[in-house]
């Protein structure tokens, strides 16, 4: 069998439950890819893309709905080594990989703060750009259960306010094009554990300024957050999927203020009325 064919296989097979079946369960639930999409499927050279590239190839011939799918990889500035992994894999695994360039790494590192919000920012409007021109209609990124967890929790912890990360959103500047995260049920341990069973080797972060800024920040926000949850399921081993779901099942009669459509309002504007 054909080393592509062998990990193929494996989501299929072994992974069926952990990855497979939450991958068509995210696809349904949110109802992220409907008949006749054109979908960008972006591959930034690390394990979670590439798993999403792998998912929507099985999708595309044994899925129910009919779609089409292209494979785009953004060069933001890898070094050469980072770059032929990236190369490697994609025909490795069989994925018809189209690479473009965007000059992001070299103007990132001219920015004084922020530069990790500048760097993702400009990597999404070149992602639609790039998908918008091959006649796509949406693109998919790879994030996965535990960065929306992560993400619910950052929210509170350093921009006070309960956020949630939507399995898809409307693009505001890119009329028609729709973002959709397919992983969005799937664990990040299933596809470590994936990973490790393929002996597959991804990239990790291949950018130029991520130990500059490590250690300006000493540890990132993500990673603290990462080892918050990690204590907690000491005592609860289900706290994450608890945070998970309380994002499904916000209870507004609860809730003291909100915001919809960048306009605050307080539980007292309507507290009179429910009486």
């Amino acid at each position: 069998m054909d080393r592509y064919k062998e990990v193929e296989h494996s989501i299929i097979k072994k992974y069926r439950k952990q990855i497979w079946s939450k991958f068509l369960r995210a696809l349904e639930t949110y109802e992220l890819i409907q008949e006749g999409d054109k979908v960008a499927v972006c591959i930034s050279g690390g394990k979670d893309s590439f798993i999403l590239a792998k998912c929507i190839q099985e999708a595309i011939l044994h899925g129910k709905v009919k779609f089409e799918a292209e494979y785009i990889a953004m060069n933001p500035g890898y070094n050469q080594e980072n770059y032929d992994c990236l190369i490697k894999n994609a025909k490795d695994l069989n994925i018809p990989l189209t690479v473009f360039d965007a000059p992001i790494f070299s103007y990132v590192s001219t920015q004084e703060s922020n530069p990790c919000y500048v760097c993702a920012r400009m990597r999404r409007g070149y992602l639609y750009e790039k998908a918008k021109s091959l006649g796509c209609n949406k693109i998919a990124l790879g994030h996965h259960a535990d960065d929306v967890i992560e993400t619910t929790l950052m929210g509170m912890f350093y921009n006070s306010e309960l956020t949630a990360m939507r399995p898809k959103l409307k693009s505001l500047n890119f009329e028609g094009m729709e973002l959709i995260r397919p992983l969005y049920l799937i664990k990040e341990r299933d596809i470590e554990a994936w990973v490790k069973h393929n002996e597959l080797h991804f990239l990790n972060c291949a950018c130029p300024l991520a130990d500059k800024i490590a250690l300006e920040e000493k540890v990132s926000k993500r990673k603290e957050v990462k080892a918050i949850i990690k204590e907690l399921k000491k005592d609860n081993p289900d706290v994450d999927e608890a945070i998970f779901r309380s994002i499904h099942n916000v209870n507004m009669n609860t809730m003291v203020g909100y915001r919809v459509d960048g306009v605050h309002h307080l539980f007292t504007e309507d507290y009179e009325k429910k009486d």
